[in-house]
């Protein structure tokens, strides 16, 4: 344990009780890092009472260097989070978490004047401006720029236009007046009202409420057409048009149009990634990646809590509703604090329907992509090891890293059109030229556990005899029942080396073959995001294989029953409209248009579609 100064015990014992930051200093009176706590002595103490072993290497190396502690004291836990926003922020402490370029990250800023302007800046001034941001993606953020400019006449001259500088008239109209780019309020043209209207118009479409942006526009376009400015009116017609395509671009498979953002966190080695889905009335908005460093040897939780604190500090874009892929710690805390900086409440999630789950599976597929490039720019090299794939091993005790993972999935219906999935993950990453589908062909009735050990058996025949890459772990989705059949095929084509567990889904409990009991893992345990995610992408990948079947199948069988319909003209027909629905609302001369079916023919389809 390190040496410490007696002072510093004293200071420690003597540490006010209250919530606030502390700020440990080293010998050069350097802040070297900095915390907020809900009771300072208690939160400090901890520091100085563990022993080594106890300590991850981070925060051992931390106190090698700690010579002396600040205390500042707040009103409440929202304001001690605050205040360390701000030190941080000044001080750039060495051991505290930083948002990686968090200097050169763009805002749209909207400047606080008499006739504000709209544009891009890397620069954020404590001026009274609106900021809106940060953005990471150059294509989104230039599109957006570009419909502001297209869309909304707001100035871009650099004047200082105060009501003295307007009602003199000192600036002139320039070009951008006389090309319809701008209303003129330096020569008074257009009110302060009406300007500051198109302004809030501006947030509205920052803010991705389309519907109120395109109320306006047609208020304008309608006032136009009375006034008979007809060109001016098309010019309007022309920009809904053109906010219309923009949205509908954006358009996501989501059934609430709520305000939320999705952000999951992936985390290896030193270095985070972030990304961060803005969704607004069902609409994605951007997609934004943001790397953190400093996070060796911290818990996912407190990334995610320090990510949310430096990105939400300046945003003007704060939804009712974030959903993450990983709890933040002092959640309440942060929801408290988010609420008093956007004025509403806010809610931070972690999904579990289907819909809202998808997204942040999405958001944590793209992170890892954007980190694994990272680090691969980082080291110059191919074979870098996933620190989830580290965990899993340890977790599970395995004898080798488990860099090829193979998963299986049973889905059928009441015993119905049974099919099982294979997926494979190399190095943490799905390997999709290796997913493999199975109709079950020996089994009768509902049996999981016999179509569990046949589709094993099939799949590790078949790799045995061409002689393919052996998997370093197997994953069933199932219990002990479907892990015990597995095994006892694994064990009959003598491959007895692979480790196998089962995974359930309804309580995460991960089975072993030598023990009785199940294994529990944190729930934000890297190894078991890891576990749950190749699970659903087996599913996902058995259940649309299952889907798919049925479709055929109930497809086929209404077909059969058409009079004069053959098995080429069938599959025609399938080809042709993929779906039922489709073919009975096309029209006789539409049936006619497929290989093969004639005006006869298409009649009697028609017929039996619409009359049975």
């Amino acid at each position: 344990m390190a040496r410490f100064p007696k002072f510093l015990y004293q200071k420690v014992e003597n540490a006010p009780v209250d919530p606030g930051c502390y700020l440990f200093k080293d010998e050069h009176e350097k802040i070297i890092y900095i915390g907020k706590a809900k009771q300072l002595r208690n939160r400090v103490k901890t520091y100085f009472s563990a022993e080594d072993r106890f300590q991850d290497a981070k925060t051992q190396s931390l106190l090698k260097h700690v010579r002396d502690i600040e205390f500042i004291i707040t009103h409440s836990e929202v304001e001690a989070l605050i205040l360390e926003n701000t030190l941080i922020k000044e001080h750039r402490p060495r051991y505290n978490i930083f948002l990686k370029d968090d200097k050169t990250f763009p805002y749209v800023r909207i400047t606080d004047e008499p006739f504000p302007r709209v544009f891009l800046t890397r620069k954020l001034v404590n001026d009274g401006s609106k900021y809106f941001g940060p953005y990471t993606d150059a294509r989104t953020i230039r599109e957006t720029i570009r419909i502001i400019k297209k869309v909304f006449t707001v100035r871009n001259c650099h004047y200082r236009l105060d009501s003295a500088t307007v009602a003199a008239r000192k600036v002139k109209l320039c070009l951008q007046y006389h090309i319809h780019n701008c209303e003129g309020p330096c020569q008074q043209l257009i009110s302060a009202a009406e300007y500051n209207r198109m302004i809030a118009q501006v947030i509205t479409f920052l803010k991705g409420h389309s519907a109120e942006v395109v109320d306006y526009l047609e208020q304008k376009m309608e006032t136009a057409a009375k006034q008979l400015r007809f060109e001016i009116a098309a010019r309007y017609r022309d920009n809904i048009r053109l906010l219309r395509r923009y949205f509908y671009r954006q358009a996501v498979e989501i059934r609430d149009f709520k305000d939320r953002d999705v952000i999951s966190l992936i985390v290896e080695e030193d270095t985070a990634a972030a990304i961060v889905l803005r969704l607004r009335q069902g609409k994605l908005l951007s997609r934004d990646t943001f790397f953190l460093e400093r996070v060796a040897k911290t818990e996912l939780a407190d990334v995610m809590s320090t990510f949310l604190q430096r990105y939400y500090d300046r945003s003007q874009l704060i939804p009712a509703e974030i959903s993450v892929n990983v709890y933040p710690h002092n959640q309440k805390i942060l929801e408290e604090w988010l609420a008093d900086l956007c004025g509403r409440s806010v809610k931070i999630s972690r999904p579990v329907r289907e819909e809202k789950l998808r997204l942040v599976q999405l958001a944590e597929k793209n992170a890892r992509a954007q980190l694994a490039e990272l680090l691969l720019k980082k080291s110059k090299a191919t074979d870098y090891i996933p620190k989830s794939l580290k965990r899993l091993q340890h977790d599970l005790n395995l004898a080798q890293l488990p860099r090829r993972i193979e998963a299986f999935d049973i889905s059928n219906l009441q015993g119905k059109q049974a099919v099982a999935s294979l997926v494979t993950f190399q190095n943490a990453s799905p390997l999709k030229s290796e997913y493999r589908r199975y109709r079950i062909k020996t089994v009768k009735g509902i049996d999981d556990v016999a179509m569990m050990r046949e589709v094993v058996q099939r799949r590790y025949s078949r790799v045995l005899k061409e002689a393919k890459p052996l998997p370093d772990l197997v994953v069933i989705d199932g219990g002990r029942g479907q892990l015990s059949g597995a095994k006892k095929e694994l064990d009959r084509l003598e491959l007895t080396q692979i480790p196998v567990i089962g995974l359930t889904k309804r309580l995460e409990e991960v089975f072993l073959l030598d023990q009785p009991e199940p294994l529990v893992l944190a729930r934000d345990s890297t190894s078991l995001i890891l576990l749950q995610r190749i699970r659903d992408e087996a599913h996902r990948f058995a259940i649309t294989y299952h889907r798919n079947l049925r479709h055929k199948t109930e497809f086929g069988s209404i077909l059969d029953q058409i009079h004069g319909l053959g098995a080429a003209k069938k599959k025609n027909l399938m080809e042709y409209f993929t779906s039922v629905k489709k073919i009975r609302s096309a029209s006789v001369e539409q049936l006619r248009q497929v290989n093969g079916i004639g005006r006869k023919l298409a009649q009697s389809i028609w017929d039996f579609m619409h009359h049975g």
